[in-house]
């Protein structure tokens, strides 16, 4: 029975063969977390909605996505992880079906919030991240990143696939096709999950014990100088706020470049590209958090993720954009994980799980809201550019009146007339 245990044991092959099973599943699991950025066009286009009330199923998906972590994460440890992770995948086939024979928003969303986010989804990450730190012990924080960047990896390979699709097929038959290879792929990988963790003696100590025992001496009922309570607090606060601006540019990137004339392949590349930074960005900033700190490296990637932001005002040029797009995944990708991190070195470790729960649902609510508010801001008209804030004008019908009453211009032609934005803008 020994070599049996060894050959299965913490940091085993078989825990690497593990570990690319669960990156798998992450990535087609993430899928649900994604196709709202590509259908965002067209299903405002079908429906006739404004950009704020198409952004609500993706709202909806990453609220469903916070609580039914918590859920599915309780069903791992009651009946291991195979379970919930076969749950989500038939929920989230059935979702993507759903949504995609959906004939109005309502439906649409309640597909996306129930069957996506709150039971699809939600299975094939939480579930699998704490999984995986049960199979490693000297490789726990790499194995960790490595499974983490699973929903990244997603959001690097889904956008420009579900474009290409959706520009041939439609939006539904892509979401119906999505459910069905959900259905015939993610069950078999699930089914290599069945081996229980093997049983690692005194876990939290052996994990506070690691790279960062250096902060052993932080007294956990004062850390900072704060209540554990206020602490807390802080850090949900933080993941709000970071996620609000980590969301933005995921959510309406290729809605924006179709405000600014470009194709909507334009802006899936550019989503794939942020993403696919964001993996690197991922994996790095365990080892930066190593060296410098949970603490010091959320403070250095929320400076960069904030310059990243701000640099979409001024430029609009295509290739300004798709620059743009890599740094920002390159310096908000290890905002996320620095968290736990955090939680690790500043609280006691009997606590970890239930604070680390805590921020994570912070981060998922600001990533719902951060996919809500664009929406909102677009249709008040705020803060867009004069192109970008006349179109939407002349579409709502603000300044109909005004540019079909403008006088006819002789170098126009016979057939046209001179509107406002041909008057402001010279086109």
């Amino acid at each position: 029975m020994r070599p049996l245990q060894t050959s299965h044991g913490a940091d085993s092959p078989y825990a690497w063969t593990r570990l690319w099973i669960a990156l798998a599943l992450t990535t087609i699991g993430g899928s649900g977390m994604y196709s709202m950025a590509v259908v965002l066009p067209p299903l405002q286009a079908e429906f006739g909605i404004a950009r704020a009330d198409a952004s609500l199923p993706y709202t909806l998906t990453m609220i469903g996505f916070g609580f039914g972590g918590i859920l599915m994460g309780k069903l791992a440890d009651r009946f291991g992880v195979m379970v919930p992770v076969l749950i989500g995948s038939a929920c989230l086939s059935l979702g993507f079906i759903a949504a995609g024979l959906a004939q109005n928003l309502f439906q649409f969303a309640a597909a996306q919030g129930l069957l996506i986010g709150l039971l699809g989804t939600s299975g094939t990450f939480v579930p699998l991240v704490a999984d995986i730190s049960l199979w490693f012990t000297r490789r726990r924080g790499i194995a960790v990143a490595i499974v983490m960047s699973g929903n990244y990896l997603a959001g690097t390979v889904w956008p420009p696939l579900m474009q290409h699709f959706i520009d041939t097929a439609g939006w539904r038959a892509t979401y119906i096709g999505t459910g069905v290879f959900c259905l015939l792929s993610m069950p078999l990988l699930a089914l290599a999950l069945r081996r229980r963790p093997p049983a690692i003696a005194d876990l939290a100590v052996s994990g506070a014990g690691a790279p960062h025992a250096r902060i052993a001496a932080v007294n956990p009922e004062r850390p900072l100088g704060l209540s554990p309570v206020s602490l807390q607090g802080l850090l949900c606060i933080a993941g709000v706020a970071c996620c609000v601006a980590m969301s933005m540019p995921q959510v309406h990137m290729i809605a924006y470049c179709g405000d600014l004339g470009y194709a909507a392949a334009r802006g899936a590349e550019m989503l794939s590209l942020m993403l696919a930074f964001g993996i690197v960005s991922r994996l790095a900033s365990g080892w930066i958090a190593d060296r410098i700190g949970g603490l010091r490296t959320l403070l250095l990637g929320a400076v960069l993720q904030a310059v990243a932001l701000v640099l979409f005002l001024p430029f609009q040029q295509l290739a300004a954009l798709y620059v743009i797009s890599a740094l920002f995944g390159l310096f908000q990708g290890g905002l996320v994980p620095s968290y736990p991190i955090i939680v690790r070195e500043y609280f006691s470790p009997r606590e970890a799980g239930a604070r680390t729960g805590m921020v994570l649902m912070a981060t998922l609510f600001g990533m719902a809201l951060g996919g809500w508010m664009p929406g909102w801001i677009f249709r008040r008209d705020r803060l867009l550019p004069p192109r970008v804030r006349q179109r939407h004008r002349v579409e709502s019908g603000d300044d109909r009146d005004r540019a079909l009453s403008a006088p006819p211009c002789s170098t126009l032609g016979p057939s046209r007339s001179l509107t406002l934005e041909d008057a402001e803008f010279g086109s």
